[in-house]
């Protein structure tokens, strides 16, 4: 079924230019032209994601982020007229999952939409478990935020026990270098593979026995990474 995002901005010129692209790369797209309309539409059919302008007529984008992230928990990206504006807003630390600078390209704004919504998806999947996950002595536990290796806590710093969540989501499947930014950094972030090289080998030297002969994280060269289950 095609995800649904909803396109938020006075500019009626740009929505219908951005919800024609996000239709013909097979998303469904519904616009409003201002924050207030927007609930109202999102209340009735939520939609899978939303992109949203800062400056809105009558109530601006910063209060409705508070709306859709508190009361009905969807994605949002914000979508801004200069940097400073989101520099600014991540002071204000309103949860925004990404944000785009307008005037918005269209590749780029479908790789924005395409990372967001499978980080979405991956966090839906994993607060929808009651039970850790377990992969051999490994057991991680989403909720709790913690790691456990034959009984054994392990200390990580967030982006190393986000990374551990996603290929322990996936056990013995290798995910590709790429297919880790997405879902750990997000889109901002394709094309700097070195962040997971880095990442991997931190997270090896807390969970590995042998950090230069890991058999827990197995290097698949060339494509990513695949965890494997020890001592069962």
């Amino acid at each position: 079924m095609a995800k649904q995002v909803l396109l938020v901005d006075d500019d009626a010129l740009m929505r219908r230019s951005l919800a024609l692209g996000l239709e013909q790369a097979g998303y469904k797209a519904s616009n409003a032209a201002n924050a207030e309309e927007a609930l109202s539409l999102a209340r009735l059919n939520p939609p899978d994601l939303v992109l949203l302008d800062i400056n809105l007529p009558g109530m601006d984008g910063l209060d409705a982020l508070r709306h859709f992230k508190e009361q009905l928990g969807l994605p949002v990206i914000f979508l801004t007229a200069r940097r400073r504006e989101f520099d600014e807003v991540l002071g204000l630390e309103l949860g925004a999952d990404d944000y785009l600078t307008k005037p918005v390209k269209l590749d780029l704004l479908l790789a924005h939409v395409k990372a967001v919504l499978r980080r979405s998806d991956h966090q839906t999947a994993a607060a929808s478990q009651d039970t850790p996950l377990t992969v051999g002595d490994l057991v991680l536990d989403p909720l709790a935020h913690t790691v456990t290796i034959a009984g054994r806590p392990v200390e990580l710093r967030p982006r190393e026990f986000a990374l551990l969540h996603a290929l322990a989501m996936h056990p013995n499947t290798v995910m590709t270098v790429e297919e880790l930014l997405e879902n750990v950094w997000g889109a901002e972030f394709i094309g700097e593979p070195q962040v997971v090289y880095v990442h991997i080998r931190w997270l090896r030297q807390k969970i590995e026995a042998e950090p230069e002969n890991p058999r827990r994280i197995i290097t698949v060269h060339g494509i990513g990474y695949r965890l494997t289950p020890q001592g069962e």
